[in-house]
């Protein structure tokens, strides 16, 4: 218990400057984007007069660290602005964008944990025969498949032709359950691939090494079963390394929904952030930026109080 409130405690304040740092660079980038957003939002025929009272309204004139800091103080009592184009407040923005988002990539990472996992293990207790040679082949293909087309072959096969799935659009949640998962399983099966292929090479490679062990030799020696052996003691040495990719894919998986939100028509926060960035809507990049961090470090701290109560030699270190 000790170890995990000072593993709390350290995270939490390693956090403060990484949201900081995070928050401060997003805001410094949009500074080095081209053009004038005051001009972008009055249009081409506005006149000088337009234009100087949007700067003024927005502040735009003001010098840059007063502008970052009076945004920062804002964001962190819940105030993300609002969007310069539609006026929304971008913290309904992000609460109405976001659920669709983390649905999918909640969706890739169950399946890739659940697919890949048993991939991995069968490939580590078969190494050298040939289903680990068609494990390895398949999570090799897996690496190299390009999310984009596999969606766009799902949409092809599975909604088009076969009329299984809905080609685009999403369901929330609260409206309906059912139809909410059957929009979003083709996208979550599109973006699983590669973290499926993922798990079971770096399960296989790490289970491998247990189970090559001085203590593995020994357990064998004493009578154990091989099944007890995998599970009692070569799952719990690679639960850590699982549990640690498992938190980087997740976040790498919210990063790549933006993709497929877009082969799939998905009105998610991908969506909202890229079309933000072309209409140089900074309020809006900024808020889904700073959320994105937070997700991740939230991300990262619910892996390391995991893998504390899995191995408590890591809470120790």
């Amino acid at each position: 218990m000790n170890a995990t409130l000072r593993i709390l405690g350290q995270r939490l304040l390693q956090a403060l400057p990484v949201i900081v740092l995070a928050s401060f660079i997003v805001f410094g980038l949009m500074e080095l984007v081209p053009g004038d957003i005051a001009v972008t939002l009055a249009g081409e025929n506005a006149t000088q007069e337009h234009i100087a009272a949007l700067r003024q309204l927005y502040r735009l004139d003001d010098p840059f660290l007063l502008r970052y800091g009076l945004w920062l103080w804002h964001a962190l009592h819940g105030d993300l602005g609002r969007s310069l184009i539609s006026q929304e407040d971008v913290l309904n923005a992000v609460t109405r964008t976001f659920p669709k988002t983390l649905l999918i990539a909640t969706g890739a990472l169950l399946l890739a944990v659940l697919i890949g996992t048993p991939m991995g293990i069968v490939a580590a207790v078969r190494r050298g025969g040939w289903v680990d040679t068609v494990v390895t082949t398949i999570a090799s293909i897996g690496v190299a498949l390009p999310g984009f087309w596999l969606g766009m072959i799902l949409v092809s096969v599975f909604a088009l032709s076969l009329h299984w799935f809905p080609a685009t659009g999403a369901v929330p949640l609260t409206d309906n359950v059912g139809a909410a998962l059957w929009h979003a399983a083709m996208p979550a099966i599109a973006l699983a691939a590669t973290s499926v292929a993922e798990i079971s090479r770096q399960l296989r490679g790490a289970l491998v090494e247990v189970l090559s062990s001085q203590f593995v030799r020994t357990l064998h020696a004493k009578g154990l079963s091989p099944t007890a052996i995998i599970w009692r003691h070569g799952l719990r040495n690679v639960a850590v390394t699982l549990l640690t990719l498992t938190g980087l894919l997740f976040s790498r998986l919210l990063g790549a929904t933006v993709v497929m939100e877009a082969v799939f028509a998905i009105p998610g926060l991908g969506s909202l952030i890229v079309v933000s960035t072309i209409n140089k809507d900074f309020p809006v990049i900024q808020g889904v930026v700073l959320v994105l961090v937070m997700v991740v470090i939230v991300t990262n701290l619910v892996v390391d109080l995991l893998c504390t109560a899995v191995d408590p030699r890591v809470g120790r270190a």
